[in-house]
């Protein structure tokens, strides 16, 4: 398989690039000082935006959004897999584009993980930080911790599915929507990205990569703790790789 790789229920107001409309989904959690800006270089291009807010949040991030032209939805708190799930049941149809909120991904490259899929080519494609580069996946010992795991599940994955992929793990990602719903995404929380990768193969969908860099988080700090959950990304591995 290529090294560029491929990787919504209803929201009726949200309406694409080859007949394919755009959905930019940006799950949220204590971000309003990232919102505004990520949105704004979104806005231009995709008028479709949701933002999917934490019921925990405690800051002003559903109203930022707001302002800036998204719709806001609230997840039920339980984490990022549960406000991806939502997304997708509130987005009826074409391209589902999955961005994280804390504006470390290139919102320039939407277009490259979108074209595959308009194309035909390809049913999901990742946004691969192995392939672009990141700002944030070396440098200390809990970055080299991260990256050698997520090695070692990208290397049993391509074992098993026989596939050259590299970035399982990465949330920059592009899906149809009517495949995301056939996936019947069960995680609640990072792993995801990677429950979906994982069983768009086993479904036989096609799954591709992009290059993309990945910058540094522009302010707060990161949600992801990995000494907290890092076993659940062992655990998804052992649970749907067969």
């Amino acid at each position: 398989m290529s090294k560029e790789s491929y990787l919504n229920e209803t929201y009726p107001g949200i309406s694409g690039g080859l007949n394919l409309k755009v959905t930019i989904v940006i799950p949220s959690y204590n971000e309003e000082k990232n919102m505004s800006d990520i949105i704004t270089k979104i806005k231009s291009d995709y008028e479709n935006i949701l933002v999917v807010d934490s019921k925990k949040s405690k800051d002003k991030t559903a109203e930022v959004a707001k302002e800036a032209g998204a719709v806001v939805i609230k997840d039920g708190g339980k984490g990022k897999g549960e406000a991806l799930r939502r997304a997708i049941r509130h987005v009826d149809d074409g391209i589902i584009v999955f961005i994280d909120s804390d504006g470390s991904h290139a919102t320039e490259d939407i277009p490259k993980l979108i074209k595959p899929i308009q194309e035909g080519r390809a049913d999901m494609v990742v946004a691969s930080r192995m392939l672009g580069g990141s700002d944030e996946l070396h440098g200390t010992l809990l970055n080299f911790i991260k990256t050698t795991g997520t090695g070692l599940i990208q290397l049993f994955i391509n074992y098993r599915w026989r596939v050259e992929l590299t970035d399982s793990e990465n949330g920059f990602r592009a899906i149809k929507a009517d495949v995301a719903k056939k996936l019947k995404l069960k995680a609640n929380d990072f792993d995801i990205e990677q429950e979906m990768v994982m069983k768009a193969l086993k479904k036989n969908f096609r799954v591709s990569e992009i290059a993309s860099h990945e910058y540094p988080r522009k302010y707060g700090k990161a949600k992801l703790k990995l000494m907290k959950c890092g076993w659940k990304f062992a655990w998804r591995l052992f649970r749907d790789i067969w």
